[in-house]
């Protein structure tokens, strides 16, 4: 695994939500060698272990990183407390992004709540051939719906209360793009139990299915074990992997989700 670390300079930084900021880092050589679905792992002013933060995007022209993440405790807390000048403590780019492979038909990218960030840069390669589902708790947490629309995406938002969008799971959004045919990817990032059941709808439909896993992690590059998740072989044999080093990317076949 090639990756970088050092510090580098913060060029952009807004609150796009309440609790959720967007920054952005020159890192060149780093943005030159990301791909779709990875993270860095970032040191927190005042804490000691690093924070895993998937790439939201990458722009290679302008040698930066794109950071999308919300504010859950002190290490994130004193992140957000950085201004453009700062500089970032950031090692990366990690893991194993999506299987970006193009065919014929539609791809959906599906994300929940701070799972959407790491799906803005998977969909670009997609364009106006991708359907984008992001889901959130209600309007107040709606991020990157825009973002989605510049890249050509066909957006359907989901609130839990039904404040923005419809109401509802994404998963329903989902299964009636399925049912309408012409998908034959899905790409997803959110919470376990949406993840599970997107993996099962994949299965039922015969469609291609990829899932980013979040889990809190140590080293970052598979030398603990605090980001182990069960997973399973093609013939069913169930083993442990790294989150950080074998994902956060799986096929969503060979996760054990229970168990």
């Amino acid at each position: 695994m090639q990756y970088q670390q050092g510090s580098f300079p913060i060029v952009g930084r807004q609150e796009i939500a309440d609790g959720i900021y967007d920054f952005k880092i020159q890192c060149p050589e780093m943005a030159e060698q990301a791909k779709a679905g990875q993270f860095v792992h970032i040191r927190c002013p005042g804490v000691t272990l690093r924070r895993p933060i998937s790439i939201c995007q990458i722009d290679r022209a302008a040698g930066t990183l794109r950071l999308v993440f919300e504010v859950k405790g002190e290490g994130t807390r004193n992140l957000a407390q950085l201004r453009v000048g700062d500089e970032m403590d950031v090692m990366g780019p990690l893991g194993n992004g999506f299987d970006l492979r193009k065919t014929a038909g539609k791809a959906v990218f599906v994300g929940g709540g701070i799972g959407v960030p790491p799906m803005v840069e998977a969909a670009a390669a997609y364009g106006a051939k991708a359907a984008a589902v992001l889901g959130f708790r209600d309007k107040s947490r709606v991020i990157l719906e825009e973002d989605m629309k510049a890249l050509g995406c066909d957006v359907t938002v989901c609130t839990d209360d039904g404040s923005y969008g419809r109401k509802g799971l994404v998963t329903d959004a989902v299964k009636e793009l399925l049912m309408e045919g012409d998908v034959n990817a899905i790409y997803a990032c959110g919470p376990m139990v949406m993840l599970e059941a997107l993996a099962t709808l994949a299965k039922e439909y015969g469609v291609r299915c990829q899932v980013s896993l979040e889990e809190r992690m140590g080293c970052g590059v598979g030398a603990c074990l605090v980001c182990a998740c069960k997973t399973k072989t093609k013939d069913g044999e169930e083993n442990y992997s790294h989150v950080c080093k074998n994902g956060p990317v799986f096929d969503a076949q060979e996760v054990v989700f229970h168990g």
